[in-house]
């Protein structure tokens, strides 16, 4: 009697292990709000991904009594983000978010077959009754990267690489620009974009014809492209500036800054309003989620100037272009939106 108590008793705990662990989430429970997040590339790639995945989870840790999580990474073709969103939607999951602005086709598609589902888009611009879209700023961050550079550079050209043409990678490059300007009027821009956000050796092999050719401080715009320029800079002795996350450890001697996105803000409001109900009666342009540096989704990281480039009036210069972000006192109204 005493070892069958025993086999039962380990069978339990295996069971409630099991139950613990599934999807990353602190159990399940019918009443609980069942969300699926769906990532285009790997939840520790250091850049998008990550950052959402951190946030998500960070926002479970507090709410695990109210929500579970599932997470699935990887799924970046648009061939098979609408079988991945259809996959949850049947499942009867609540709250449905696609991370990249490649599933804005795919998510508003299936947000009509499921009108009591909630879908949410990282970037994009298309709406259904029942989706939303969260963003961030990058024009905030792209011109902090700008005055970083401005000031930095030894050479006077300093190059940002991108993936695509499109939303927030757009505005990123060109507050970058604004920027740069903004702290040395004379400043040379270069500018790529690989067309592909995973493209690592095409933006490595960018990076370096922009380092071969003078410039001495690039900064990229997110997820694999920025692993090719950290790895070009390394190979050149340059400087990167980063973005999404905090990349320093990739390249401690050459890793300048970058832009930092902290997505707990934009969760909180969003699970606020589908909480609440008010989720499917916003209008479309209230159902627009923004981090920012105003209210703190945006920020930058330590500065880490290795090579002593930059003068203690130069740090002066970007810790008060930083509070005037913040302020929101920096005008970009000169920036338009690329065609769509």
């Amino acid at each position: 009697m005493k070892k069958l108590l025993l086999v039962l008793m380990i069978m339990l705990m295996a069971l409630s292990f099991t139950v613990a662990c599934d999807g990353d989430n602190g159990g399940s429970s019918s009443d609980k709000l069942k969300v699926a997040l769906i990532l285009p590339g790997k939840k520790d790639d250091l850049s998008f991904n990550q950052s959402m995945y951190e946030g998500m989870m960070n926002y479970l840790d507090a709410n695990e009594d109210k929500m579970e999580l599932k997470v699935t990474e990887n799924v970046y073709e648009v061939s098979d983000i609408e079988p991945a969103l259809l996959d949850f939607a049947d499942q009867g999951y609540d709250v449905i978010i696609g991370h990249g602005f490649q599933f804005m086709e795919p998510l508003v598609k299936v947000a009509k077959q499921y009108p009591d589902t909630h879908f949410v888009l990282g970037t994009g611009y298309k709406f259904e009754k029942n989706s939303a879209i969260y963003d961030v700023s990058l024009d905030d961050g792209g011109y902090q990267m700008g005055v970083i550079a401005g000031l930095a550079t030894q050479t006077n050209k300093v190059g940002v690489i991108g993936g695509a043409d499109v939303s927030e990678i757009y505005r990123g490059h060109e507050g970058f620009k604004l920027g740069a300007k903004s702290v040395n009027p004379n400043i040379q821009i270069q500018e790529v974009y690989t067309g592909d956000w995973n493209d690592t050796a095409g933006a490595k092999e960018a990076a370096v014809g922009m380092y071969d050719s003078g410039v001495d401080v690039i900064w990229h715009s997110g997820d694999g492209i920025g692993l090719g320029v950290v790895q070009a800079a390394k190979e050149k002795d340059k400087y990167v500036l980063g973005n999404v996350a905090d990349q320093l450890k990739l390249a401690e001697k050459n890793v300048l800054s970058g832009v930092v996105y902290q997505w707990k803000a934009v969760l909180e409001n969003i699970f606020d309003d589908i909480d609440s109900g008010e989720f499917l009666k916003l209008a479309d342009e209230e159902r627009f989620y923004w981090i920012t540096a105003e209210n703190e989704g945006l920020n930058y990281s330590k500065i880490n100037d290795s090579k002593g480039w930059l003068t203690s009036d130069d740090l002066t210069k970007i810790e008060s272009s930083w509070k005037d972000l913040k302020a929101g006192k920096i005008d970009f109204s000169v920036i338009k939106e690329p065609t769509k």
